[in-house]
């Protein structure tokens, strides 16, 4: 198979919807397959004219027998060329529908899903991530035969050891964007100062730079900011190591096309305190989480309260985490899902 994966520079992104495809592109060339990425200079996914360049010149540029496996939030950029992407028989790789993120305008939003509901219906295939991205394109008119479900890969991992000491060690992995709902970690935690812990955030605090500082200045406003670290993204020895030192992982996403960190969490046996924003609710096991409504800080901070308090509840909820973590599929095994929907279309 010839593939050119096309995505928004850069491509060494810190993001979990990158690391998927970082992952994919690395198993496919692996067994054989010659797999090119391109990537696309400009504005994403509210596509500027320099994007739309990119994305003409990459249908332009392709030559023939290579397949076209667009990267969701690339595919906006793409819709002027509507023709042309059915006749090349292009794919779509959408970890979650691009209206969904947070921070949009109303008028950014609708502008996106006339986008996505113009060009959808015209790729030869749609790979997702999760059954809850699937539900949602089928509820958009794309016949269930055309979408294929490739959840991640995990890797083995060590079990998570925990801070063994006072309080509680909470991590939570995502860029700092609105869709992540950091805001409201904060302010759930923020109820909770007569407990003891301290919270570490890991991912790019530059996608988003004004959110990040507004994150800060929140932190300040709440009196937590000495409770709270913003380690922006980090190499993979120093997030092995809060991984292995973390004795609950948050996260208060708005929607996750899947959830790669929480899966990790899984994999290590760590509890988990979520909000059930997209496919989030049903990758934890109720038995390893605490799950809330989307956006509903105050009662994560209800839940997170008897948490952070109870060290022997946190350790019973690791040993589930830890057993469901051990049935999440390989990459090796989703690699080859991944080559068989493609090869299907």
């Amino acid at each position: 198979m010839r593939l050119a994966l096309v995505v928004p520079a850069p491509f060494t992104a810190v993001s979990g919807g990158y690391a998927y495809d970082r992952r994919i592109v690395a198993g496919l060339r692996a067994r054989g397959h010659a797999v090119r990425v391109i990537e696309l200079d400009g504005r994403f996914p509210l596509p500027d004219v320099a994007a739309e360049a990119a994305a003409w010149q990459a249908l332009a540029e392709r030559p023939d027998g290579e397949r076209l496996l667009i990267d969701g939030l690339a595919l906006p950029g793409f819709v002027r060329f509507a023709d042309a992407v059915e006749a090349a028989g292009a794919a779509g790789l959408i970890h979650h529908p691009t209206p969904l993120e947070k921070g949009l305008g109303e008028a950014e939003a609708a502008l996106l899903r006339e986008k996505e509901g113009a060009l959808l219906p015209r790729l030869a295939r749609l790979i997702v991530t999760s059954q809850a991205t699937a539900r949602t394109l089928r509820g958009m008119g794309i016949a269930s035969e055309r979408i294929a479900v490739v959840e991640p890969g995990t890797d083995d991992a060590p079990r998570a050891e925990g801070s063994r000491g006072l309080g509680c060690a909470i991590l939570s992995v995502g860029a700092v964007v609105p869709r992540k709902g950091h805001d409201l970690l904060l302010r759930a935690l923020a109820r909770l100062t007569d407990l003891t812990w301290h919270l570490t955030i890991v991912g790019s605090l530059e996608r988003d730079a004004a959110h990040s500082r507004a994150l800060r200045a929140l932190a300040v406003e709440l009196g937590i900011a000495e409770r709270v670290t913003f380690a922006g993204e980090v190499a993979d020895s120093a997030l092995e190591a809060l991984w292995r030192g973390t004795d609950l992982f948050a996260l208060a996403s708005w929607h996750e096309g899947y959830g790669m960190a929480v899966a990790e969490a899984l994999k290590r046996g760590v509890p988990v305190a979520l909000t059930a924003g997209g496919a989030l609710a049903e990758l934890a096991p109720t038995e390893a989480s605490v799950i809330v409504p989307p956006g509903d800080w105050m009662a994560l901070s209800r839940a997170m309260r008897r948490l952070i308090f109870d060290g022997e509840l946190r350790r019973r909820m690791a040993d589930h985490a830890h057993s469901a973590g051990q049935r999440l599929p390989s990459w090796e095994r989703q690699v080859d899902a991944f080559a068989a929907a493609l090869a299907g279309a």
